[in-house]
């Protein structure tokens, strides 16, 4: 069974896992079908509040202010 020799000290070990933020992917961010706003894709868009063609969050005047 391979096992390290001498332990490894904490500095070593957070300066590896400082690095593990630069693999992961920047999210798609596409355009509303409906409003043309930026979104996540799989989610309701906050500016209109549709997702796949249907009114999922009733926008008013007054709660966007």
């Amino acid at each position: 069974m391979a096992v390290p020799k001498r332990k490894k000290s904490k500095a070593m070990r957070d300066h590896r896992r400082a690095q593990w933020m630069r693999s992961v992917p920047v999210p798609n961010v596409t355009p509303c079908p409906k409003c043309q706003e930026p979104k996540l894709p799989h989610r309701v868009c906050e500016a209109c509040g549709f997702y796949r063609d249907r009114a999922v969050i009733v926008k008013t005047e007054d709660t966007e202010a």
